[in-house]
């Protein structure tokens, strides 16, 4: 996944009722109207986020009679989970790295350097 693709996920999850929309698909598909109930917004209103969790391909809807149902995508996430475990791993062994050098008992030797040529003295 390109960087852009994990800026667009990660937007998509930025809202607190985007991210509310995806953990209740994840108990099931639902209508439009069924997922803005909770949230005391205008419909065009949350139909926007919807649109944004579509753009991120998060979730995917299709007409059903007369209303909207939407389904979560779950393997869309797969991408920003493998982002972060990335991310841990990498954090993890810096870490790893800076408590072995804090518990080591004799700073690391450092090459010899040879030592700063003094200015030459001038005599009157």
């Amino acid at each position: 996944m390109v960087a852009a693709d994990i800026d667009v996920l990660f937007h998509a999850l930025a809202h607190p009722a985007r991210r509310a929309v995806i953990e209740r698909l994840g108990r099931g598909p639902a209508t439009v109207s069924e997922l803005a109930a909770p949230h005391g917004m205008a419909l065009p209103t949350f139909l926007e986020h919807l649109r944004v969790l579509e753009a991120a391909a998060l979730v995917h809807s299709h007409k059903q009679g007369r209303a909207r149902v939407v389904r979560l995508r779950p393997q869309a996430l797969l991408a920003g989970e493998r982002w972060l475990a990335d991310q841990h791993a990498l954090w993890s062994r810096r870490l790893d790295q800076l408590d072995a050098f804090l518990q080591s008992p004799e700073p690391p030797e450092s090459p010899e350097q040879p030592p700063c040529p003094s200015p030459p003295i001038s005599r009157p």
